[in-house]
């Protein structure tokens, strides 16, 4: 005991000592002189301490709106939190769809970039506001420290933050609810997405599937690229095919592999091309803009006008002519309009966007609408093959392989049936567990349309051998 009374009354002369020595210091050296001083024990401690520290505050200035950078920091260093910090605090980021995670006050976690090492802790400080008042509350600001060696502060303060914020700002889009969107009097209205369908549940050829994913992501990372070369940063899909055959579940599966928002572009509900501009310029980054049955979208009162003429049926006249009544602003969206919100100077406005027709009826459509450049890929979305039925069977009925796949396989070689229809028939049967019973419901229908084919063909050959 009285060693340690001896040891903390000479720690507190030599506290004394100092903070005398510290007042002479600052009575009476000129301020320029200490000024010099206190550069060269500065650059002294700089020296000897090879760390530099780069603060992210919460809330930058006045407290109206959390830093962008903050944010981008707390979802970047989320996986590492969880897996390295032995505090954690979750929380819902609005429109995030997913708990946040991220490291508690007073913790540490190490990073990695291009084999460099680096450390973020996180902080807080607290004071009173309005400190007059007889109740004063506690203000709490956060902060993230970054720490690294300062041979690396190029490398860091370049390179890294950039790669910090960049995935940020991607885990940001990909966590939270995307929206799908469709236009009504000139705005857009919007509700949660929520399809759920992806490309390893889409009814398509495996290679087929693969080449359009591997478009996708290389499109969706390819901003520098198009930069380079003068042109928007957009891609253009047709898709096209029967009914049924998966059209809006592929645009579903493309939305949820690239995290986009979905704009469902209704053509008839569109005034004019002023109009259309207009929704055009709405239209945020990152989303798919969807025209859907392009073929009927355009010229609609003369397709029903021909279709009077051709038919010559006086109901349908009636009908047709009912409708245009209730139609007070009829849409003059012309073809030169559509294709300057495609790939014309409104184009331009807003970045990484696919835009998607999907078509029943291809050969109706005005070769200067698809042809490459516009629409820069064509997928044919056509009847189920064989490959397409093994997806559909994993989904709705867990199952990989099974006998009646031989006889299945032989007769979708023979039959068109859509991958639609063929999901019907697997749906699982009430009160039944066993896949067989659906497998047998789809051969039945096979072979139900094999006999309907063959009667057709040979009421066809008997007409011709008449003739």
């Amino acid at each position: 005991m009285v060693t340690r009374n001896k040891y903390l009354a000479h720690v507190g002369s030599k506290i004394t000592t100092m903070l005398f020595v510290w007042a002479l210091f600052n009575q009476y050296i000129p301020h320029q002189l200490r000024v010099n001083i206190r550069r060269y024990f500065q650059g002294l401690l700089n020296w000897i301490h090879p760390l530099i520290q780069i603060k992210f505050n919460e809330f930058p200035g006045e407290r109206l709106s959390r830093n962008e950078a903050y944010l981008a920091i707390t979802r970047y260093l989320s996986s590492s939190s969880s897996k390295q910090a032995k505090r954690l605090k979750g929380e819902i980021i609005r429109n995030s769809k997913t708990v946040l995670l991220s490291m508690d006050d007073r913790e540490e976690v190490v990073d990695e970039f291009e084999g460099v090492k680096v450390w973020w802790s996180s902080g807080k400080t607290s004071s009173r506001t309005h400190p007059f008042n007889p109740s004063p509350s506690i203000e709490e600001r956060r902060f993230f420290n970054l720490t690294f060696h300062r041979r690396h502060r190029d490398l860091i303060t370049g390179r890294y933050l950039n790669h910090v914020i960049q995935q940020g700002k991607a885990m940001k889009s990909k966590n939270r609810q995307r929206k799908l969107y469709t236009n009504n009097g000139g705005m857009w209205n919007h509700v949660v997405f929520g399809h759920t369908a992806s490309f390893q549940t889409l009814a398509m050829d495996p290679e087929k599937k693969k080449e359009i994913m591997d478009d996708l992501i290389a499109f969706s990372k390819a901003e520098e690229f198009y930069t380079r070369i003068g042109r928007a940063w957009k891609r253009g899909y047709l898709l096209y095919g029967p009914p049924g055959t998966g059209k809006s579940t592929m645009i579903s599966a493309m939305a949820n592999l690239l995290a986009y928002d979905v704009y469902d572009l209704e053509l008839t509900s569109v005034k004019d091309n002023t109009e259309l501009r207009r929704l055009l310029i709405e239209i945020s980054s990152r989303s798919i803009i969807v025209i859907e049955d392009i073929d009927c979208s355009l010229d609609v009162a003369a397709q029903r006008k021909k279709t009077m003429e051709n038919d010559g049926e006086e109901e349908e006249k009636a009908r047709v002519q009912e409708h245009a009544k209730e139609e007070r602003k009829p849409s003059n969206v012309t073809l030169s309009g559509l294709l300057n919100f495609i790939d014309g100077l409104w184009s331009t406005c807003g970045g990484e966007r696919v835009i998607v027709f999907t078509t029943n009826h291809v050969e109706k459509l005005d070769p200067a609408l698809i042809r490459k450049g516009r629409m820069d890929k064509h997928i044919e979305l056509s009847y189920c093959t064989y490959e397409a039925f093994k997806v559909l069977a994993l989904n709705y009925l867990k199952l990989e392989s099974h006998p009646l796949f031989a006889t299945i396989d032989e007769l979708l070689g023979e039959i068109n049936m859509t991958p639609a229809d063929v999901a019907e028939h697997l749906m699982p049967k009430t009160n039944s567990t066993e896949a067989e019973p659906s497998l047998e419901s789809l051969i039945r229908a096979l072979e139900a349309a094999k006999g309907v084919a063959s009667l057709k063909a040979k009421e066809e050959a008997s007409v011709v051998d008449d003739n």
